[in-house]
């Protein structure tokens, strides 16, 4: 029997990267999945998977969005269990760098996108009588330096993931519906490689080992789908609240 057997899980920005690892470890592990991103190669991406997935433009900025999302979800598999909240961008722009439209539109994907899902799973997610959210946040949220990679507006978006995430698994917990965080370090994703780095083993030379001690020095996608997955399945029913950090070590220094 699969990890998240006959569960039904949203993930967001699923069309690379972290979220495509974790729709096709979800589907493997026995979930029903409904993949969303905002980017046109969405349904070529999850095609080749085998397992009950179904694909959804998704805009997770804006709520009327979200709703077309949970309508897809309710005909498809009839209900909700999980959501990964892993839609994000980063863009590598101190304050003095950053203006204002720059900065509202990363928060609004990154912080409003978590707020706007967590308000469209809620109702479903208390009528099942539980439930669980993941939201990617990163190692950004708790250290500075070289752990936000000169992201101002970056680095505040996941820290409020981070104090939102906290926030709902106090206020949700008497309804069985469980909140955590991921914080991933360095980890080898189309928003590295757009950096100019075409391999792990170039982004590693240029940004892992100096700071991470764990070999590789850089993570792959799969590690940190299989944090998502932990967090989605019973195996974690006594968890809410946390912060699971996925980095190799970076943040121990």
């Amino acid at each position: 029997m699969g990890r998240v057997e006959g569960k039904t899980a949203i993930i967001t920005g699923a069309a690379s990267g972290m979220g495509l690892a974790a729709v096709e470890l979800f589907a493997r592990e026995g979930a029903n999945v409904v993949a969303t991103d905002i980017v046109p190669g969405l349904p070529d991406a999850v095609a080749p998977l085998e397992g009950n997935i179904i694909s959804v433009h998704h805009d997770v900025a804006d709520s009327d969005s979200w709703d077309g999302v949970i309508s897809s979800t309710l005909d498809a598999f009839g209900g909700v269990d999980v959501l990964i909240n892993n839609a994000g961008i980063f863009v590598p722009k101190g304050v003095e760098e950053e203006d204002l439209d720059g900065w509202n539109r990363l928060l609004g994907i990154n912080l409003t996108g978590v707020f706007l899902g967590t308000k469209a799973v809620l109702p479903h997610m208390k009528a099942a009588g539980g439930g669980s959210v993941v939201n990617c946040a990163s190692i950004a949220a708790i250290v500075g330096g070289n752990g936000d990679g000169h992201g101002a507006a970056y680095s505040a978006s996941k820290g409020a993931v981070r104090s939102f995430t906290k926030h709902c698994a106090q206020w949700h917990a008497a309804e069985n519906i469980r909140f955590n965080s991921v914080h991933p370090g360095g980890v080898f994703t189309g928003m590295v490689s757009s950096m100019g780095f075409a391999t792990r083993e170039e982004a590693t030379a240029a940004m892992g080992s100096t700071d991470t001690p764990l070999p590789p020095y850089m993570g792959m996608p799969i590690d940190i789908a299989y944090g998502y997955l932990y967090l989605a399945s019973d195996e974690s029913a006594f968890v809410t609240g946390i912060e699971l950090v996925i980095d190799g070590g970076f943040i121990s220094h």
